[in-house]
C-alpha cells in the first residue's frame, strides 16, 4: 500500500487538457460547482472576463450590484432582496456586456435559518432543493435548521426558479455599485464606509474577514482571515491579474465602491454583538435609493476611507464604532 500523500481524507484533482475533475472524500455539492469555478477562473481572463466570487441583483432602474465576499459574510442573504430582482448568489463574470450567472442556481446556509429572517431562502427549499447536512426528524421528516448536531454548515442547493423575484436572464448591465462584505470579529469597522478606486482595489486584493463557525472545521470562534480576491482558493492565476481587471472595469465604467462591515459592533468577539441584518439592510438600501449621496461623511482616521455620519434607519451611534464600545 502506497503512503497517502494528502493532507486531509478530501481530495479536489483537475485535468484541464481533458477538462475533468475528481473529487474524494466529500459529502458537500459544493465541491463540484466551486471546482468548476476555479477552472472558470482559469479559463475567462485570458478572454478578458473577469471571474468573481460574489452575489449580484438588479433594481427596478436596471441598476446592478455586485456583492463580494467569503463565506459567513451575507452574500446570500443580502443579494436575494425582496426589492431587486436576484441575478445570482455566488459565481459571475464580467465581460465587456455586463454582468453575468455561472450557475442557475444558489448554495444557502441553513444554520439557524428562519422565515422571519431570510423569507426568500427559507421558503426556496421546497422539492428540487437538496438539503446536505441538515438534521432531518426520524419521524415527521422535518427538517430543524436550530438543531446543529451534524454541523454548523449545513447547506441548501436550490434552483434559482425557486426565488420568486429573480432576473430570468440571470445577467446584467455593468454594475452601478459594488460592495465589498466583510465580518470584522475586531468590532472596529463602520457598518458601511466609501471607498476610492485605489482603496477598493486595497480591499480585493487583501480581501479581510473573519472565518466563522460553520464555514470551515475547527472554527469555534472567528479567526482574522485574508483572502485575495475575497476568493483565494478558487484562484488558478496571480491575484494581481483579477486586480488589474477589476481595476480597469471599475475606472471605464466608473462604479461605485463601499465596504460593508456584517460582523461585530459594540466590542470584539465575545464583548459586542452581531450587526444586525436589518441595519445592514438600511444601509443598503441607503446605496441604492441614492439617499447616501445626500449625507455628510467623515473620513476615518485609520482607514482613510470616507463614513457616512447618518443614514435613514440606521443607529447613528453604529455609523462610528467607537460609540458603541464600553
Amino acid at each position: 500500500k502506497k503512503k497517502k500523500r494528502l493532507h486531509s481524507e478530501v481530495f479536489v484533482s483537475f485535468n484541464i487538457e481533458r477538462k475533468l475533475a475528481l473529487i474524494g472524500g466529500a459529502w458537500y455539492g459544493g465541491e463540484m460547482k466551486k471546482g468548476i469555478f476555479s477552472m472558470m477562473h482559469y479559463w475567462l481572463p485570458m478572454e478578458n472576463c473577469l471571474s468573481m466570487h460574489c452575489s449580484a441583483n438588479i433594481g427596478e432602474k436596471g441598476d446592478t450590484c455586485l456583492f463580494f465576499g467569503l463565506s459567513g459574510t451575507g452574500k446570500t442573504t443580502l443579494s436575494t432582496d425582496p426589492k431587486r430582482r436576484l441575478i445570482g448568489d455566488d459565481e459571475h463574470g464580467w465581460d465587456d456586456e455586463g454582468i453575468f450567472n455561472f450557475e442557475g442556481g444558489c448554495y444557502a446556509k441553513t444554520s439557524k435559518l428562519s422565515r422571519s429572517t431570510e423569507p426568500e431562502i427559507y421558503d426556496a427549499i421546497r422539492f428540487n432543493a437538496l438539503l446536505e447536512n441538515v438534521w432531518v426528524d426520524p419521524v415527521t421528516r422535518q427538517p430543524d435548521y436550530f438543531n446543529l448536531s451534524i454541523t454548523e454548515n449545513g447547506r441548501v442547493s436550490y434552483p434559482i426558479e425557486h426565488i420568486a423575484n429573480r432576473e430570468a436572464s440571470l445577467s446584467g448591465g455593468h454594475p452601478k455599485n459594488l460592495i465589498f462584505l466583510c465580518a470584522d470579529a475586531f468590532g472596529v469597522l463602520p457598518p458601511i464606509a466609501k471607498l476610492s478606486p485605489s482603496q477598493a482595489m486595497y480591499h480585493f486584493v487583501s480581501g479581510y474577514t473573519a472565518k466563522v463557525a460553520g464555514t470551515e472545521r475547527g472554527i469555534k470562534e472567528p479567526v482574522p482571515n485574508f483572502s485575495s480576491c475575497y476568493g483565494a482558493a478558487f484562484l488558478t492565476l496571480h491575484p494581481l491579474q483579477y486586480a488589474k481587471l477589476l481595476k480597469q472595469k471599475l475606472e471605464t465604467h466608473k462604479v461605485d465602491c463601499y465596504l460593508v462591515n456584517t460582523g461585530w459592533t459594540g466590542g470584539p468577539y465575545g464583548v459586542g454583538q452581531r450587526m444586525s441584518i436589518k441595519a445592514t439592510r438600511a444601509c443598503l438600501d441607503a446605496i441604492f435609493d441614492g439617499s447616501i449621496k445626500h449625507t455628510t461623511f467623515r473620513k476615518d482616521d485609520t482607514f482613510f476611507f470616507e463614513v457616512p455620519q447618518a443614514l435613514p434607519g440606521v443607529d447613528p451611534n453604529i455609523l462610528n464604532p467607537r460609540n458603541t464600545w464600553t
